[in-house]
């Protein structure tokens, strides 16, 4: 089957894991430039052709807006540029927890943000550890979802800990926990936590049970660390060996870096799909450049990839 030649563009705040994916690809990141206006509006520009190509657009969408905004108009350049197909790359999909209506009167962000870039030209997304599975369904296009659980896995295996147990930090994740409690052979322990308003923790509870255990908490991200912190306090409370966190994107805001060093948690491993505002002893990065050039490549040449799954 003939394919279109291929071109991999990153956004500005996604420069460093666009190299870092073209590279493992085998090729260059394509250049493009974006000219900040005076009142503040920029515009992408793509430096090469992009006539006929399968363009590749990396780029996460967190705070602030404008990572969205860039990625929209990007592709909007590549679709009036002649693209043959554009794909975009966005290992940290933002505003997936605006996924339904929990209370009366507000947006379903999520879903006014599928339109938005199916609106803009996109053919086929890929995205990593959605904040909920749902999300895919928003899509009347291809979507890819990743899971980093490919990453995370291998690197647990080689701690090779003793007395393990992994914990959901709330209902929503415990399906998640059960997938990795099979694949790492251990028990599971699930915590439920009451909030009475966004991004405060008021209580935490926990069934299962921790004493001696090495625990590994489990989340998609980590936002203010209010939660992995209480829970990691309560877990050595009732007294756990150690406490590891694994939480696919480190969105990091807030008192979270102040958090976390003064929590009992040992190791914080994340991945690169954001990037960190600032260096910590206790966060171990794990790169997804290997991970979305290798799912890249089998979709490229129309095989599937499913084997890439583990969670």
């Amino acid at each position: 089957m003939l394919k279109a030649p291929i071109k991999f563009f990153a956004g500005r705040e996604s420069k460093y894991i666009g190299e870092q994916i073209a590279k493992k690809f085998g090729v260059e990141l394509g250049k493009s430039s974006v000219t900040v206006f005076s009142d503040g509006e920029f515009q992408p520009s793509f430096e090469e052709t992009v006539r006929g190509c399968s363009v590749f657009l990396i780029q996460s969408t967190f705070p602030p807006v404008d990572n969205l905004m860039e990625l929209l108009l990007m592709a909007d350049a590549a679709k009036r540029a002649s693209a043959y197909k554009v794909i975009a790359v966005i290992p940290y999909f933002g505003w997936a927890r605006q996924d339904r209506k929990d209370k009366p009167r507000v947006s379903i962000g999520a879903k006014l943000v599928a339109d938005l870039l199916m609106k803009s030209g996109i053919d086929r997304v890929m995205t990593m550890d959605l904040h909920a599975d749902q999300i895919q369904g928003f899509f009347n296009i291809p979507v890819d979802h990743i899971y980093a659980s490919a990453i995370f896995v291998p690197y647990l295996k080689s701690l090779n800990l003793e007395n393990l147990v992994v914990a959901a930090p709330d209902m929503g994740g415990s399906k998640r926990a059960n997938a990795y409690s099979r694949f790492l052979g251990c028990d599971m322990v699930i915590c439920y936590k009451l909030r009475k308003q966004a991004n405060q923790v008021d209580h935490i509870s926990m069934i299962g049970d921790v004493k001696d255990k090495n625990v590994i908490i489990l989340d998609d991200m980590v936002d203010t660390a209010g939660t992995i912190t209480i829970a990691s306090e309560m877990m050595m409370n009732k007294g756990a060996k150690s406490i590891r966190v694994i939480a696919t994107h480190p969105v990091l805001s807030g008192k979270a870096y102040e958090r976390i060093e003064n929590s009992p948690i040992s190791e914080l491993i994340v991945t690169d799909s954001i990037p960190l505002k600032q260096q910590s002893s206790k966060i171990k990065v794990l790169t997804i450049a290997d991970l979305f050039a290798d799912v890249i490549k089998k979709v490229y040449n129309y095989e599937s990839i499913s084997p890439t799954f583990i969670v």
